[in-house]
């Protein structure tokens, strides 16, 4: 195991509270929860030292440990509340997890439940991406649609229309508009320097990893039926 000689761990961050779709985490797509997709990612990537959860729910961690996931701790509730941070959680677990395993790890790999339609080739090239280019950390992100993009979004005040960009009435024509890209959630990577040290992710030298094809972070009761759609799809893709 390992990458070219360094120690990676994997975690998968599953609260238990959720305000958009009560128990999100559990949530079947494809008739397997959030967190056994996540879990099973990791156990498709050999090069993985420790994969473990990070959730402050009983039901979480059993379902994760059943799908292959160690859970050498329960998440702290002043990391599990709605104003916790990913840079706070992922410290507290990357230090948890080493005192557990008596070991320090160079890299670690985040992959969120709630983007199910990730591919174990989509870590394994943002981790390629990030350690090949020398970078400090690699995200996956994905092209924003034009009528997204700062330069179609309005503001309302007083029931009146206004442009969020000075100028955004010019750009009519999405051939006029830059491209602009949003992170997906598929997948992060960060060297311990970044983390660690300097408690970043995106902040400085993070290397773009761009997934072209329709994918999606459920946050609202609909994505999970959008989630149903496209992986359906995906698989009738596969076994033509």
């Amino acid at each position: 195991m390992a990458w070219e000689g360094k120690n990676v761990l994997a975690v998968v961050p599953a609260r238990g509270g959720s305000k958009g779709i009560p128990r999100k985490n559990l949530k079947p797509v494809g008739g397997i929860s959030l967190v056994a997709r996540a879990a099973q990612i990791t156990g498709a990537l050999p090069w993985i030292d420790e994969a473990i959860i990070s959730t402050d729910d009983d039901e979480i961690m059993a379902e994760a440990v059943a799908h292959g996931l160690d859970a050498p701790f329960v998440r702290p509730p002043e990391l599990s509340a709605d104003g916790a941070t990913s840079v706070d959680m992922w410290c507290h677990a990357w230090a948890t997890a080493e005192d557990h395993y008596q070991c320090e790890f160079h890299l670690s790999v985040l992959l969120e439940p709630t983007s199910p339609l990730r591919t174990p080739d989509d870590v394994t090239r943002t981790v390629r991406t990030m350690v090949d280019g020398g970078h400090r950390a690699a995200a996956t992100v994905s092209p924003t649609p034009a009528h997204y993009t700062p330069h179609k979004t309005l503001t309302v005040e007083d029931g009146t229309i206004g442009f969020y960009l000075e100028g955004g009435a010019g750009h009519s024509l999405r051939q006029t508009i830059p491209d602009y890209f949003h992170r997906n959630g598929i997948c992060y990577c960060v060297t311990r320097q970044a983390l660690m040290e300097a408690g970043e992710i995106l902040e400085q030298d993070c290397a773009a990893v761009i997934i072209t094809r329709p994918v999606v972070n459920i946050d609202e009761p609909f994505e999970l039926e959008l989630a149903e759609f496209l992986l359906d799809r995906q698989n009738s893709a596969g076994q033509q």
